[in-house]
């Protein structure tokens, strides 16, 4: 199975603690017999609105390639860690290939000569100049 994970950790913390986040995170997966296939830290950022008295926050986001397993090990970590202020898991369905079915080709037929009608004039008449 293939997961999302997004994580945003308090904005008080320096590089150094964030790198070491992510590391366990990362270590985390890989003795759970998963793999992470992608890691970005994606910086700073202000909040939609206050989470736990914090305005800004620092986003972290990791594709992972692992059982449902690892997922609950995650989320337990990141329950008991305090430096993560928000995290989210979304499980990812791999893409489904849609056929396209050819289209009908529709016959226009040739319009059909329609008689005036027998109540209206066959012109306007057009106002008098004076």
């Amino acid at each position: 199975m293939s997961y999302e994970c997004t994580f945003i950790c308090s904005p008080e913390l320096d590089v150094a603690k964030v790198e070491e986040l992510t590391a366990k995170v990362s270590k985390i997966v890989e003795s759970a017999g998963g793999t992470v296939k992608n890691l970005q830290q994606l910086g700073k950022k202000k909040l939609a609105y206050n989470v736990k008295k914090f305005r800004e926050g620092i986003y972290v986001y990791m594709e992972i390639e692992a059982k449902g397993g690892v997922v609950s090990a995650l989320e337990n970590f990141f329950k008991v860690t305090d430096s993560i202020i928000r995290y989210l898991t979304v499980k990812v369905e791999p893409k489904k290939k849609v056929e396209t079915k050819p289209k009908k080709e529709v016959k226009v037929k040739p319009e059909e000569k329609t008689e005036a009608v027998a109540n209206e004039p066959a012109e306007l008449p057009t106002p008098a100049a004076e």
